[in-house]
């Protein structure tokens, strides 16, 4: 009689520590049409949000947090149209950042490769961060320069074909 006893104590000490639990979640995400990439950290549901904190939560509904994702959908296209003769290696939109291999420009000598962070939903300089490097360091902060004038042109230009429409 004493084990089963023993085993009813165990088991009810396993429930009573396993109902204790987090809040802390990742959300599910939704898109939004307009927009592409955003903020990693807006993907981290806030520690006060209602969740299951208990194992008896399970039988509860689940609330879930809807984050949209925040990127100039044509300066995305942009980078990526501007930079076309480089190989990607690395795109991420939740993070807005899109990461080139070495390639050499139409009619140039030099190889470059590129990282584009995309980190503002507004069409305008300040959401664009542009590195750009050689085989033998960083490049020119003109040649960086125009490059971004470049993605910011074409930008521009995909935003009115698309009021055309």
């Amino acid at each position: 009689m004493s084990h089963i006893l023993r085993f009813f104590m165990l088991a009810s000490m396993v429930a009573l520590i396993a109902s204790c639990g987090s809040s802390r979640r990742i959300t599910e995400t939704t898109y939004d049409p307009n927009l592409i990439g955003g903020n990693p950290q807006d993907l981290i549901a806030d520690q006060n949000t209602p969740g299951r904190e208990t194992i008896w939560d399970i039988f509860g509904s689940s609330a879930r947090q809807e984050v949209t994702v925040k990127v100039n959908k044509y300066l995305w296209a942009a980078s990526l149209d501007t930079l076309s003769f480089l190989p990607v290696e690395s795109v991420d939109p939740f993070t807005g950042v899109i990461i080139t291999g070495y390639g050499t420009p139409p009619g140039g000598s030099r190889s470059y490769r590129a990282t584009v962070h995309i980190k503002d939903p507004a069409l305008s300089p300040r959401s664009l961060n542009l590195s750009l490097q050689t085989r033998s360091g960083p490049a020119s902060p003109a040649t960086t320069r125009a490059v971004e004038d470049a993605i910011l042109q074409r930008a521009r230009q995909l935003r009115i074909a698309d009021d055309n429409l």
